[in-house]
């Protein structure tokens, strides 16, 4: 049976796309190397993780925080990694009574600090909460980084350092960004936590 027409094009012209976005992180080698580092020396001065984001990037956000909290590839220790997308409670309270720009500013006031990392997702660059939760991660002298679409926006200029994908479609940009997520996660296992990995593995 023929499949129906423009079904397959569809299909061929998306994998197309995807695979010429994800090939042009090569570009950004050393950037993602740097940041892998920076999180790496988070995880060993036993600072946090946070992580935020809207929509298709909140789900990003708890996915990868999950990666760290459980495990990516290998058995460790549990990494101390926040969304800030989940708490249905804070969410609707703090966007009740101050306004939705403050979910998540007001949850990097409560939880970060020196040397903890916030990571804001945003394919467009330009969402209101997560750049109010950059500035106040700066402020309470947090590392940022922001992971955007080729325009990087204002999440980008807040930023101490930005991934921005090549791409302004936001589908190919979200599977990107966990694409580098799931790098990430495998650089930190690797480097933060491979004396307990090995240790587990040798049970």
């Amino acid at each position: 049976m023929q499949p129906p027409t423009g079904i397959l094009p569809l299909f061929s012209n998306a994998i197309a796309e995807h695979l010429e976005v994800v090939s042009s992180l090569q570009a950004q080698g050393e950037l993602l190397e740097s940041i892998a580092r920076r999180l790496t020396a988070t995880v060993e001065a036993g600072k946090k993780i946070l992580w935020c984001g809207n929509g298709g990037s909140a789900a990003d956000a708890q996915h990868l925080a999950a990666e760290l909290i459980g495990r990516f590839r290998r058995e460790r220790r549990a990494i101390p990694s926040i969304a800030l997308t989940t708490d249905t409670s804070i969410l609707t309270s703090v966007g009740n009574d101050y306004g939705f720009e403050e979910i998540f500013r007001r949850q990097v006031e409560a939880l970060a600090g020196p040397g903890d990392v916030l990571v804001g997702l945003s394919t467009s660059g330009t969402s209101k909460n997560v750049c109010a939760a950059i500035e106040q991660a700066r402020a309470l002298g947090a590392f940022t980084i922001a992971m955007t679409g080729s325009h990087g926006g204002r999440a980008a200029q807040l930023a101490d350092t930005a991934i921005c994908i090549r791409s302004n479609d936001t589908a190919r940009i979200q599977e990107t960004h966990i694409l580098v997520g799931h790098m990430l996660c495998d650089w930190i296992e690797q480097h933060a936590c491979s004396p307990l990995a090995a240790q587990a593995g040798s049970r």
